[in-house]
């Protein structure tokens, strides 16, 4: 599997768009046009094919790296932000335990009566 084809493969699994990867190559300060980038997703059999290196999808990933999680600065200092905050130990309230209720002296329910009873 060539370089071009992890590429094709994370573009369409995060449904990004040209200038969207344009934009994350940019948060790693490397530049690239469009043309370029869509020249890395033609066929290799296309006159204008032009072969991903390493550092194209290094660049990426990193790119791709900083945008969800952030810089190692930001994720830093959010980290010291969070170990700063009191934490409240909350318990979890206790819970009461049901007692049975005695109803005539039993722990049963008296079953109604049926109607009255034949004498014979």
């Amino acid at each position: 599997m060539t370089n071009n084809d992890i590429l094709k493969k994370l573009r369409i699994a995060l449904s990004l768009k040209d200038f969207e990867i344009i934009e994350i190559l940019k948060l790693v300060e490397f530049e690239m046009t469009k043309t370029e980038l869509s020249a890395l997703f033609r066929k290799d059999d296309h006159p204008n094919y032009k072969e991903c290196g390493d550092q194209v999808l290094r660049k990426f990933l990193n790119g791709l790296i900083i945008k969800n999680r952030g810089t190692r600065e930001e994720r830093a200092e959010k980290a010291a932000a969070n170990a700063k905050k009191p934490t409240a130990n909350k318990a979890a309230p206790k819970t009461k335990k049901h007692s049975k209720v005695k109803s005539n002296g039993s722990y049963r329910k008296n079953k109604p009566s049926k109607g009255p009873k034949k004498t014979s």
